[in-house]
């Protein structure tokens, strides 16, 4: 069973790109901040799991949230929080008051050698820490993809699988849009 896992841009959501810098326009739907870093083409498929979260509200998800003894070297590790079902894309606050990884996870995650960090709303960390906190994932070998979907979909059936990413191969912007398909 193949389910897709990339958020589809309607031509509303393109419209609402127009106005921004060329080297944002990578930055739409589902992708991941490149953080001048390129993405291996070995990262392409990756095992997964996935972690439904969608219960943890007014705080950070720590690393006692989920079963860490699941997360292994070079896997793609995604986080169902419910929230782009909640909060439609480019809602106002969808890319301010969404989910967090508390710094322990991202630590620990980091720690484990996981090669992708997936999740449903605008980033693992908001504000200002938001590129920082992607640097560092990017330093360590890391890519966050941003704004997935169907994740409930895929935790119906199960909560691990085979990730399938294909970022587009664009040169000099910051934002790499990418297909992501979860097989069951």
């Amino acid at each position: 069973m193949l389910i897709d896992l990339t958020l589809p841009i309607t031509p509303e959501i393109a419209a609402s790109a127009k106005d921004l810098p060329a080297n944002l326009a990578g930055h739409l739907g589902t992708h991941f901040d490149s953080m001048d870093k390129a993405f291996p083409l070995e990262y392409t498929s990756l095992d997964a799991t996935v972690f439904d979260v969608s219960h943890i509200k007014d705080r950070e998800i720590l690393p006692s949230d989920i079963d860490l003894s699941k997360v292994h070297p070079n896997m793609f590790v995604a986080f169902y929080t419910g929230f782009i079902n909640q909060v439609p894309y480019a809602a106002k606050g969808y890319f301010t008051y969404h989910p967090v990884l508390s710094n322990e996870l991202i630590e620990e995650l980091l720690s484990r050698q996981i090669s992708i960090i997936g999740i449903d709303c605008a980033s693992i960390r908001t504000g200002k820490e938001h590129t920082p906190t992607d640097q560092k994932c990017a330093d360590s070998g890391v890519f966050v993809v941003e704004n997935l979907v169907n994740l409930g979909k895929v935790i119906a059936q199960s909560t691990t699988f085979v990730a399938h990413t294909y970022p587009m191969h664009l040169l000099g912007v910051t934002g790499l849009p990418c297909r992501v398909i979860a097989k069951i």
